[in-house]
């Protein structure tokens, strides 16, 4: 017996001590698992504010700024009508992202001298070091909680509000570039649920794990009966931690693409400035300065195109929906795109719309900017003359639309990917137009798909429903 006694007391200490060191095993795994969601989670939300402040530079800058500066001379937002412009640049630009927050610091007087909060106007301090760090030309980002966890942010974090405050400097932009740092934007965007969620998922972890934990306590003390469901319930667990781990690699992707639209984004920034600055250095010749300019407009052109593209497939695209007709649609397209149609010597096919109308509820907006991604498509596709043949056939419920042209069409592996969002075979675009058009016509409850054959050329199709 007391051979049995001792190996039981033994089999007991190794399930308690084996008990313990699970529990402290769960804990510290679920406490790196949501420290790297809530990184994660940070990181995404600095990313958006990020993006979110470089537009506004641009707007309070080229609307706000320049327009006040030429017919006040000064600014002082303490006049209504200025206050009032300010009010409307601001929120039209950060209107329906996840901004709660926006304050704009006087550099010169150390104070907010614009808030989307009334109440915080004049104040001084605010700042703190992210707002220090902006003057250097630096941005940052910190987590604010409106009350301190009792554990601080290690486990149990009790904070009822969690806000992500990202400073950013305003910058003067080209060609007023030399001029510097005008003032600092401060960005506040409340992650109050998504935090709230982190931290459920915490105790989730921590609770589901405890109590398999304890099932393989018990299991340990019944000695090996339990050995088979312990392992299966372990291996659960492991899938369960694999599982979110992807997801939240996933979500790390979001900062990815941001990061790729601001590097195609610098090179025509560069290629301005450099131009720019070589045309001021030429007064006096000519025919230089008008070579120079062109390469500013081209340059221009395309960047303000890669900057279209990425804000209308990043916006929420409601359509406004109302009566409207089709040939009126592909009519306003081919008028706009007839010099190119005509200077690469392109032939449009479109009889079938001639006396004919085809009445749908959509948006015209979003849909001659569907219809034009379509036809430059087309347009680009055919270097050396061409032909595009447009159809529209009535079917019961929808509109089916035709778009055919004789272009160098489209190989079999990149027709799977031709509706990926950044995805182009082009040496200049951002990849964004085709999937804008399924975006559009989706959200107009449609369809529209590809048809192509390399050399041979490319069809469209689009369904539309029918107003009823």
């Amino acid at each position: 017996m007391q051979p049995r006694a001792e190996r039981f007391r033994l089999a007991k200490f190794f399930a308690y001590t084996s008990f313990v060191i699970l529990i402290i095993s769960t804990f510290i795994l679920s406490t790196v698992i949501s420290q790297r969601a809530t990184k994660v989670l940070m990181n995404t939300h600095e990313n958006d504010a990020l993006l979110i402040a470089k537009n506004l530079n641009h707007q309070v800058f080229h609307y706000f700024v320049l327009p006040v500066l030429r017919k006040h001379g000064a600014i002082s937002l303490r006049e209504e009508e200025q206050s009032d412009l300010m009010d409307t640049i601001v929120t039209t630009t950060v209107h329906s992202f996840n901004v709660e927050k926006v304050n704009i610091y006087d550099i010169h007087k150390e104070q907010i001298a614009y808030s989307t909060d009334r109440d915080l106007i004049g104040l001084t301090g605010m700042g703190g070091m992210g707002y220090r760090l902006a003057l250097e030309g630096k941005h940052s980002s910190r987590l604010t909680s409106r009350e301190p966890a009792i554990f601080g942010t290690w486990f149990m974090d009790f904070a009822k509000e969690k806000k992500l405050r990202t400073f950013i400097p305003f910058k003067a932009e080209p060609p007023f570039s030399y001029i510097g740092i005008l003032g600092v934007f401060e960005l506040t965007q409340d992650l109050t649920r998504e935090y709230e969620s982190i931290v459920k998922f915490r105790y989730l972890i921590f609770g589901v794990s405890l109590a398999i934990m304890f099932l393989i306590f018990l299991a340990l003390l019944l000695v090996v009966r339990k050995a088979e469901d312990t392992l299966r319930k372990r291996a659960q667990e492991q899938k369960l931690l694999e599982d979110q781990l992807n997801q939240a690699e996933r979500l790390a992707v979001l900062g990815e693409m941001v990061a790729g639209i601001s590097h195609e984004i610098k090179n025509p920034l560069g290629i301005i400035r450099s131009t720019a600055e070589l045309l001021a250095g030429k007064s006096g010749h000519d025919q230089t300065q008008r070579k120079l300019s062109n390469v500013i407009i081209e340059e221009s052109g395309r960047l303000n195109s890669i900057v279209t593209d990425f804000l209308d497939f990043a916006r929420p695209q409601t359509p406004n929906l109302q009566d409207c007709h089709l040939e009126e649609i592909i009519a306003r397209n081919l008028s706009f795109l007839r010099p190119e149609l005509e200077k690469r010597r392109i032939v449009i096919n479109n009889g079938n719309l001639d006396g004919r109308s085809f009445t749908v509820r959509a948006d015209p907006e979003l849909l001659y900017r569907a219809f034009l991604n379509i036809f430059i498509n087309a347009i680009q596709s055919m270097k050396h003359g061409g032909s595009i043949n447009v159809r529209v056939e009535e079917q019961e419920e929808n509109y089916r639309v035709e778009i055919q042209d004789t272009g160098m069409g489209i190989n079999e592996e990149n027709r799977e990917k031709i509706f990926n969002p950044f995805f182009t075979t082009k040496e200049k675009g951002s990849g964004l137009g085709l999937s804008i058009v399924k975006k559009i016509i989706e959200g107009h409850k449609g369809a529209v798909w590809i048809e192509s054959e390399e050399e041979v050329g490319t069809r469209v199709f689009l369904e539309l429903l029918r107003k009823q």
